[in-house]
């Protein structure tokens, strides 16, 4: 018996699939003979020649489907060794009509009034199990109309790339000592498409208020922490209740201790904050219809990701230091619009339980609203993301029956199933306190205007499949909160391909984009970069270099990171294609069971962003020898223009590489003896040479920095 055909069906409707195959397939050869799964081809006995048939098989083509992942799936098997008459030319008409009548469907959230009815009530009918569930959860229907409100936002921005929502404004008049001519930025006169500034709705005030004002609660409340222990005078906009969030985080112990290091916390203050400490995490994915030669064995990471942090205790004792440092919160309060002058920003905000509309002004204007940003979409109009995480997910307190799951460990990366209705879906869990389990589902997907990505639809998989993935009754798992959110991706050539400022405005976090494609959260690229960030915007706010060309240079772009895009690119099915099934598993149990050949240390670098180039073509040289067929799989994924990006990238990897060979030995130590001649002499000069320093040694897997860091012992002095 031999496997012929193997193919995803785009839809979870299996008994439309089964009736359509009984009922309306007909094949020109062989006698159709229904079974309750599908069918069989055969050739009558009278014309067959038994005595050529291998073992005495009956010459026929079995063919039949399954469920799993909300998806159908077929198979077609040969009996015996020959041939079946006119084989190929039956498999091509079947998987040709077969894609005609279940074509990819990417279904839209309808359009709700919650006037009139309420979100439960409004999308019962579209995602039942994702209302049944979201019920059972407290502050479930805030929280799922959260959801929805991020998908429509989301759905907006990719919808409308060339002409975002306009939130970000300059005034005309620039009075003498400007940075720059209206609607020029930058060096190489780097245009942006900002409008003309219409009146604001509240008078301007004379001069900022604040150094520093955050719009967004989660990653701003870190960075805004950080800079108001500094000295300056820090305000955070928080759209949600301060402290309450839709993901969890997790991160490792040589991570976390950046923060400590920094001064933002004390050793004592982190142990607070843990919730659980596993022993391991795994990373595994399906093989069941791999050959032999592409499955892997589990691949080991027992330091990636195994601190998991108490969000909302996290957040708080962010929101507590920032106050400690005379910091202010405005949570429940919705940004507007920005005004932009030669002096400062000001930000018009709404104040959203009582509709009241506020205005404040401030020195540099920080974004950290993620992928709901309108200010992302409208500085990189047309292109302000290029990949996405849709994920989804929840914190389940109880309900696994023992030996479900042992806490001891995590599941960093793990699937189980091939290719579902376009996707690769992907799970992670990590254990949380006591007998939680924060469960998250996710595939990459390459941002699409018909396909945008949809967190309700990921929903409805996850309430369906988690049984699939972890043995539970649903109906006994107590619900804690869900977590979800859309994480980005940028395809970055250079350093400047990516626009994270303009005029005293920086981006930071998911909103700057700039995070590994791999493992996809700006939590962790911020944490590893909060020193390079907090240094460069210190000393920036010290010399008053706000202007485009200089903010322009605070941020988290890595090399390293930026090379490493391919292969998340390799996880993505473009939309509207069909790739065979176990097609991205495969590519998968590839690399990663070449990184469980490695000593830990490698796979814990490359996905910590510290991979060096030696060590990166190292590894691409040996995924090329066991699987040549990678290099064709990834033509056929990335085509000739990404490919041509993706050079580019290799490139400017290299350039840094070779740069930081160079320099890395006496460039650090130089900067240090210089500093206090030249940072007072050329300030701009001196935020220029630290940048390229911490662009040299950042994501180095020993570099250590020891130019101008940030620490309390060492507070400026601000004069405003």
């Amino acid at each position: 018996m031999k496997q012929i055909l193997y193919l995803e069906i785009p839809t979870p409707d299996t008994i439309a699939v089964r009736e359509w195959l009984q009922a309306n397939f007909e094949s020109d050869t062989g006698e159709k003979v229904l079974t309750p799964e599908g069918f069989r081809l055969k050739i009558p006995k009278t014309t067959t020649d038994e005595a050529t048939i291998s073992q005495k098989l009956p010459t026929e083509i079995s063919v039949f489907i399954w469920s799993v992942q909300r998806t159908t799936y077929l198979k077609a098997f040969r009996w015996g060794d020959k041939p079946f008459p006119n084989e190929r030319k039956i498999l091509q008409s079947l998987t040709t009509q077969i894609r005609s009548r279940f074509p990819h469907h990417y279904p839209e959230p309808p359009a709700i009034d919650l006037s009139k009815q309420s979100i439960f009530e409004a999308l019962a009918p579209y995602y039942p199990l994702t209302v049944k569930y979201f019920q059972k959860m407290p502050k479930g229907e805030y929280d799922l109309q959260r959801a929805y409100w991020w998908e429509q936002r989301w759905r907006e921005g990719v919808r409308n790339p060339q002409q975002p929502r306009q939130v970000i404004f300059e005034k005309e008049t620039r009075g003498q000592g400007g940075q720059g001519d209206k609607g020029t930025r930058g060096q190489g006169g780097i245009s942006f498409p900002l409008p003309p500034s219409p009146p604001p709705s509240l008078p301007l005030s004379s001069s900022p208020t604040y150094d520093l004002i955050y719009i967004g609660g989660a990653l701003g409340a870190i960075h805004a922490a950080v800079m108001a222990q500094l000295g300056y005078k820090v305000l955070l906009v928080e759209r949600l209740p301060f402290g309450r969030m839709n993901r969890e985080w997790n991160i490792s112990r040589d991570e976390i201790q950046s923060l400590i290091n920094l001064g933002l916390v004390t050793p004592a203050e982190v142990e607070s904050i843990i919730a659980r400490e596993y022993k391991d995490g795994f990373n595994k994915f399906f093989d069941g219809n791999n050959p032999a030669k592409l499955r892997s064995p589990i691949l080991h990471t027992p330091t990636v990701l195994n601190v998991a942090l108490d969000s909302d205790k996290w957040l708080q004792l962010c929101g507590q230091k920032l106050k400690a440092a005379g910091g202010e919160i405005w949570d429940e309060t919705e940004f507007i619009r920005a005004d932009i002058d030669n002096t400062q920003v000001s930000i018009n905000v709404k104040h959203l339980p009582s509709q009241i509309e506020k205005q404040v002004s401030g020195r540099v204007l920080v974004d950290a609203m993620g992928t709901a940003s309108p200010i992302a979409w409208q500085l990189n109009g047309g292109r302000a993301f290029d990949s996405v995480c849709p994920t989804v997910g929840a914190v389940i307190e109880s309900g696994f029956e023992p030996g479900a799951w042992d806490s001891q460990y995590g599941d960093v990366l793990n699937s189980h199933g091939d290719i579902s209705r376009g996707r690769q879906l992907i799970w992670e869990l990590f254990p949380g306190a006591d007998e939680e389990l924060t469960i998250y589902l996710f595939h990459y997907h390459e941002v699409n205007r018909q396909n945008p990505g949809s967190l309700l639809e990921m929903y409805e998989d996850f309430f369906t499949i988690l049984p699939e993935y972890r043995r539970c009754d649903m109906d006994k798992l107590v619900w804690k909160k869900p977590t979800f959110g859309y994480i980005p991706g940028y395809f970055s050539i250079g350093n400047g391909d990516r626009k994270v400022a303009f005029d005293r405005l920086l981006a930071i976090g998911d909103a700057a984009s700039l995070q590994s494609p791999l493992v996809f959260t700006g939590f962790g690229s911020l944490v590893r970069n909060l020193e390079r960030l907090t240094t460069l915007l210190d000393v920036a706010l010290k010399h008053d270099l706000l202007s485009f060309q200089h903010l322009n240079q605070i941020s988290a772009y890595q090399s390293n990171v930026s090379v490493t895009w391919l292969f998340s690119k390799g996880m993505m099915v473009p939309t509207g294609k069909f790739l065979p099934p176990q097609r991205i598993n495969s590519m998968l149990n590839t690399f990663f069971g070449l990184l469980a050949d490695e000593p830990l240390e490698v796979a814990d670098n490359f996905i910590k962003d510290r991979c060096d180039w030696f060590t990166f073509n190292r590894l691409a040289l040996k995924a090329a020898r066991t699987n040549p067929a990678l290099l064709l799989w990834i033509w056929q994924l990335a085509g000739p223009r990404d490919l041509m990006r993706w050079l580019g990238n290799y490139f400017n990897f290299g350039r840094y590489a070779l740069n930081s060979a160079l320099l890395i030995r006496w460039f650090p130590r130089f900067l240090k003896q210089i500093q206090p001649w030249l940072e007072t002499r050329n300030p701009a000069l001196w935020l220029r040479l630290l940048a390229l320093n911490y662009a040299l040694t950042i994501g180095k897997p020993r570099a250590q920095n020891q130019i101008a860091k940030v620490t309390p012992e060492a507070r400026i002095q601000i004069s405003h």
